[in-house]
């Protein structure tokens, strides 16, 4: 079992609470799209999520919006 650390994530993010946040998001739009093709490959989508993360893949694939405060 591969083991990620929040500050393997990180190095290719801001810090390790983004990076943790991007590759969950990232997950689910993998299990969005995916439809169960996952389970052939044998890997979880967290897994898959961290690893292109981790390995500075997914860099330029996200942006941080600012959020709106209510008015």
């Amino acid at each position: 079992m591969q083991v990620f650390t929040p500050i393997d994530a990180a190095k290719h993010a801001t810090n390790k609470y983004l990076a943790v946040l991007v590759a969950a998001k990232y997950a689910r739009v993998l299990n969005e799209n995916s439809l169960g093709r996952a389970a052939s490959r044998g890997k979880k989508l967290t897994t898959q999520a961290l690893e292109e993360l981790a390995g500075g893949r997914m860099h330029n694939n996200y942006r941080v919006v600012p959020r709106r405060r209510a008015e």
